[in-house]
């Protein structure tokens, strides 16, 4: 099921952010830091886009604490477009810091394969169980 899941968002992301400006490509700043650096620099963009998709997935009817994983991750999914500008902006900010492409890797791969499990706890810290 989560193979179905990555699919969806993979459609829903050409979807909704293909309507986006097109991306600058200039690395020259961000290849003069460490990766270190680059991870502190993007954290913020990161922690945006998930309290975003938390708030989202906390907010939908449809949420019950106990859900199946791939409920939760049915309505991460459907999350995505309405968090699509701080999605984008992860994206982008990777992209400028690690070469073009690389936001969308990071999405689809890492990032990803800790979302459910990150917004299932903080669904449950943040919002009021149901």
């Amino acid at each position: 099921m989560i193979l179905e899941s990555v699919f969806g968002l993979s459609l829903v992301l050409n979807v909704s952010l293909d309507a986006q400006a097109p991306l600058k490509t200039d690395r020259a700043g961000w290849q003069q830091l460490s990766v270190p650096q680059r991870q502190a620099a993007l954290l913020p963009l990161v922690q945006r886009a998930t309290d975003c998709i938390v708030r989202q997935v906390g907010g939908d009817p449809r949420y019950s604490t106990g859900m199946r994983p791939d409920a939760i991750n049915d309505l991460i999914i459907d999350s995505i477009s309405a968090c699509s500008r701080s999605v984008q902006a992860m994206i982008d900010a990777h992209d400028r810091m690690y070469g073009l492409g690389s936001g969308e890797a990071f999405l689809l791969g890492p990032y990803l394969d800790v979302l459910p499990s990150a917004v299932v706890k903080q669904v449950k810290v943040k919002m009021p169980a149901r």
